[in-house]
């Protein structure tokens, strides 16, 4: 054990077999590929030969000159001046030539010069790669072998100066695998980070961070197509300019990569950001001279096209969500509205929710009077809108009102198509409008406005079009509903309350109020008008007594057809001796004003909170009797009745 260890020791202080090993490169050789590349390295190759035999003093009447194996000058000492040269030229060929054809050394003297050619060897083949020469006046030879000699230094130089070269290429090649394999899993992890990324914010972040890592010499930007601000300055709007001259708008249009080159040499290169769906924006990279290098390009495009489509994954994740969030407020938004069937209320409530969900600062909602011909501001948060009245052609109102479509103002301030009162008052720059839409008609406009420009987005201007739907929806449901109730509590021959709907009415005003007065009204002689005229001329006098106790009323007031001829008024908050004057007053102007000309008979009759009984019944129950005795009494006359 003790043996074997020593011996170990020993085969690593003095490792004879590792000295036997043969260098791995030194089997490597040039070939005739390479002819175009050699012409440097011979170069080097010659020099330093130069420089380390130049201090052998044979040699120093004579020039040395390297040919290659087409008899083509490579380089020489350069001793001869232009005259000598012609001459020493011809002299060189003919022993090149010799060499070149006989593959031996060769000699010659002639023309006052010595010249000799040596021929040299490649190591692995050993064909003839190139000559050595040498060209002296007579009587400075050499002898050959000394030329070859000479000719073994140049080869082992040559091979050296091979051996750096190709090592270099090897540790070239290695650094730029390493860089490769590097570059890939940089581009690989950022990658795995950018599909990590579930929202638009954050893949624009990790890819932002990321290419400032992978190139950091230079400067990034990123050009959008959507709207999306995330307060960072490199994220912009993608605006569309000459497409001749701006390199964005060629990248993106043209779905390539673009690149241009500075005066001063820097670099500008913009890659498209494609999806599966479309392009959504540009990359561009400004890099400084010197700084680029094209194999960086495919992975350049490579880590576009990644977050291309982690952008357009995490765009549509969010586009589910917000269409999940929008069918829940949609939902909460029409329950909330169903549950009401009061106009007014469905206004207010639609003005709080809008606010909220919107985030914005001021709302409005009006609504279409058709009789008037004009828009009432029906709920407002700004309070000096409230019951405003506009005109169907002002405003932003008139535009939707006009246009029957929605609308988005980005900056009021700066693209005032018109003038808003809402706009101007509240100092808002930002609006969103829609139609409230029933039948396809417009029954009222929506408007939402902010006092920030370019605070809504184009999903808000969807989401808002939605949302007038359903809340036209439940206008529809509620005047549908009041139109059913008008119907039951009004007479439909003279308009006005049916007689159920009066009795509910003193039924609540007998609780709320101290005394009310109560009116019964009968046509005299109704029948003759009937048989004399016809039934047609009958139901117009009703019509025309009804419209005379409609404008002899006050708006609390409440008139009903009691039945046939007879007519009733209840005058809550009223004692009799003014209720006295009201039915005389009535009196009076249905003599005067109907056509043909008829009389009624009245019975007015009162409620005290200090009566023994009060009821319905024993009001009218008063009334009808003070009626029959105003019948009795010659008709055309007013009877008060007793408690």
């Amino acid at each position: 054990m003790n043996s074997n260890f020593a011996y170990r020791k020993t085969s690593t202080i003095v490792d004879t077999s590792a000295e036997s090993q043969p260098i791995w490169f030194i089997s490597e050789d040039i070939s005739d590929a390479d002819k175009p590349l050699l012409s440097p390295l011979f170069q080097d190759s010659f020099n330093q030969w130069v420089s380390e035999t130049s201090g052998l003093a044979s040699f120093e009447s004579g020039e040395f000159v390297l040919f290659n194996n087409e008899a083509e000058e490579i380089s020489s000492e350069g001793l001869y001046d232009a005259e000598a040269c012609e001459k020493r030229d011809a002299a060189l060929a003919k022993v090149v030539q010799s060499v070149l054809s006989s593959g031996l050394s060769c000699h010659n003297e002639a023309d006052d010069l010595f010249t000799a050619a040596v021929p040299i060897h490649r190591r692995g083949d050993g064909a003839v790669f190139c000559i050595l020469a040498y060209v002296s006046p007579i009587g400075y030879q050499k002898d050959i072998a000394q030329l070859q000699m000479c000719s073994l230094h140049f080869r082992s130089c040559f091979y050296h100066k091979f051996e750096q070269l190709y090592v270099k290429d090897l540790l070239l090649q290695q650094q730029r695998a390493e860089q490769e394999a590097n570059r890939r899993d940089s581009l690989f992890q950022a990658a795995k980070r950018l599909y990590d990324q579930i929202d638009v914010a954050s893949v624009l972040s990790e890819l932002l961070s990321s290419l400032e890592q992978l190139y950091p010499n230079s400067e990034v930007h990123l050009y959008l197509s959507q709207d999306h601000l995330n307060g960072d300055p490199r994220v912009k709007p993608l605006v569309f300019k000459n497409l001749e001259h701006d390199l964005v708008t060629k990248a993106f249009l043209n779905g390539k990569s673009v690149t241009e080159h500075d005066r001063d040499g820097t670099l500008r290169l913009a890659v498209p950001m494609n999806g599966k769906q479309a392009a959504y924006g540009v990359l561009c990279l400004y890099i400084g001279p010197g700084k680029w290098d094209e194999a960086d390009l495919p992975a350049f495009l490579l880590l576009a096209d990644t977050a291309g489509s982690a952008f357009e994954n995490a765009k549509l994740y969010e586009q589910s969500n917000l269409l999940i969030n929008e069918l829940r407020l949609i939902n909460e938004l029409t329950k909330r509205l169903n549950q009401s069937l009061r106009l007014k209320e469905i206004f207010q409530f639609a003005t709080t929710e809008l606010l909220t969900i919107f985030d914005a600062d001021y709302c409005c909602v009006l609504q279409l009077n058709k009789e008037q011909n004009q828009f009432i501001v029906m709920s407002s948060n700004f309070p000096s809108l409230t019951s405003e009245q506009f005109l169907p052609d002002y405003g932003f109102c008139g535009m939707v009102y006009r246009t029957k479509e929605p609308m988005i103002i980005s900056d009021y301030w700066h693209t005032r198509v018109v003038t808003s009162k809402l706009m101007d008052n509240t100092g808002s720059r930002s609006l969103i409008a829609s139609p409230i839409m029933v039948d396809g008609e417009v029954v009222g406009v929506i408007l939402i406005t902010h006092k920030a420009p370019n605070f809504f987005s184009y999903d808000n201007y969807k989401l808002l079009q939605v949302m007038s739907t359903h809340i036209g929806l439940a206008v529809t449901n509620a005047s549908l509903h009041a139109e059913v109730r008008r119907m039951v509590i009004t007479d439909n021959l003279t308009g006005l309350h049916a007689r159920h709907y009066l009795n509910e009415q003193i039924q609540n005003r007998q609780r709320k109020d101290p005394f009310g007065s109560l009116i019964l009204v009968d046509i005299d002689l109704f029948k003759r008008i009937n048989d004399t005229y016809g039934h047609q001329v009958g139901d117009r006098i009703l019509i025309q007594v009804s419209n005379i106790i409609r404008g002899s009323i006050r708006q609390g007031d409440i008139a009903a057809r009691w039945g046939g001829e007879e007519l009733a008024i209840y005058l809550p908050g009223i004692r009799a001796e003014q209720a006295y004057r009201i039915a005389e007053r009535i009196r009076v102007h249905v003599e005067m004003e109907t056509d043909p000309v008829v009389t009624v008979s009245c019975g007015v009759s009162e409620w005290k909170f200090e009566d023994e009984k009060i009821s319905v019944e024993s009001l009218f129950y008063r009334a009808d009797m003070a009626l029959y005795e105003a019948k009795h009494n010659g008709r055309n006359c007013i009877i008060v009745g007793q408690n």
